[in-house]
């Protein structure tokens, strides 16, 4: 196993219609040995051009990328010490699972018949399709060709795992049956693992840390917590959660934001972390919205209900200040799945000063986040 550097790697794309495109931009992270980096973002942000620049399928414009103590960047993909699984799963067709399992072995290494043949025996077992050996892809489900692809790049016992939305394909509920597989697999495994995905579900429950990408732009690289709670700007405050974060653009007047909908009376910390800045974005999770509560003043509003959606575990309550309005703004507020709301009926909401978020309007920088300070641990019960 080995660390991985990416070094200000940059990758520049030539158009002859629109000239030069920059697909990922001065981008650096350090992978730790044995770490799970999910790299995510919306599509076309770069995060399939980096991944595939580290695999040795794109050539890097700029910028170095390090594998242990080695720079990697003239050397050809197979020289590189990496596998690479892909979403098309990429087996091939008239082969068996054992046959398309072994056949990179066999054209890469000086490996023995036996060794191999250990390999994708021990490969199969920890991926449970030991029975599969002697099936040809087209036999197999989905799920279990995505297994097979796994064991392939597993068999190579490589210094890193680079893997494309390898998820992406399979139904919803087999794809949450193999984020726990694959994360169960890699901690075994302690292969230092780059995962590239759009899907924020995979990134908040399966890596060690969040690399976010936006415009081929590195946005910030922290646990998934560190960029939940505590987002380094506005773009990752309203990427990272669903329902996303709320936001409402106003001004500063005093010791208080005035919107045309509300206004919001700051705390001491509040008015020190935004400064001199005039045009401030404050930003609430639908979840930390207080919702039919007793309460008045400057953090609790009336709200009409405007739409319920009902999702089983919990509810999304869509609200707006100006029900009556012609065109509404409307916020999401998320309530318990046993707590009923109605369409068209006027409720209380609150903003606890505790749970805002502020960014600065114009650099969309953030100045205030609330604190991980807050989190409870669960209580451990010691058996006697």
């Amino acid at each position: 196993m080995a660390e991985l550097q990416l070094d200000h790697i940059t990758k520049t794309f030539h158009d002859d219609d629109e000239g030069e495109i920059v697909a990922v931009d001065d981008v650096s992270i350090d992978i730790a040995d044995g770490e799970f980096l999910i790299l995510v973002g919306p599509s076309g942000c770069g995060k399939s051009t980096t991944l595939r620049m580290v695999a040795g399928l794109e050539s890097i414009t700029e910028g170095e990328i390090r594998l242990g103590e080695a720079v990697i960047n003239d050397k050809r993909p197979q020289e590189r010490d990496t596998a690479m699984v892909f979403q098309s799963y990429a087996l091939y067709p008239h082969m068996t699972v054992r046959e398309n399992m072994s056949f990179g072995l066999e054209e890469s290494t000086d490996l023995s018949d036996e060794a191999i043949d250990a390999r994708v025996t021990e490969s199969t077992r920890m991926m449970g399709i030991e029975d599969l050996l002697d099936r040809k892809p087209a036999e197999l489900s989905g799920g279990q060709q995505q297994r097979v692809a796994l064991g392939r790049a597993i068999v190579r016992e490589p210094e890193a795992f680079l893997m494309d939305e390898p998820l992406a394909n399979l139904d919803a509920k087999l794809r949450s049956q193999m984020r726990t597989e694959l994360q169960r697999i890699q901690e075994d495994l302690g292969v230092t693992t780059i995962y590239v995905t759009h899907d924020q579900t995979e990134a908040m429950t399966m890596g060690d840390r969040i690399a976010i990408l936006n415009d081929g732009i590195l946005q910030q690289v922290g646990t998934p917590l560190e960029c939940y709670h505590e987002p380094e700007n506005l773009f990752v405050a309203g990427f990272i959660g669903e329902p996303s974060m709320n936001f409402f653009e106003m001004r500063l007047e005093g010791d208080r934001l005035v919107d045309d909908g509300f206004e919001y009376a700051l705390t001491e910390a509040h008015r020190e972390s935004i400064g001199t800045t005039d045009r401030v974005v404050l930003g609430i999770r639908p979840e930390d919205i207080e919702v039919g509560v007793d309460g008045s003043g400057s953090h609790h509003y009336e709200v009409g209900i405007d739409v319920i959606e009902p999702r089983g575990d919990e509810n999304n309550v869509h609200v707006t200040f100006e029900p009556a309005a012609a065109d509404p703004e409307t916020f999401v507020a998320t309530i318990g799945g046993m707590r009923q709301a109605t369409p068209g009926e006027t409720i209380t909401v609150g903003f606890p000063p505790e749970a805002i978020h502020l960014f600065d309007a114009a650099t969309e920088r953030t100045l205030h986040n609330r604190s991980l300070e807050t989190i409870e641990d669960v209580e451990v019960v010691t058996q006697q």
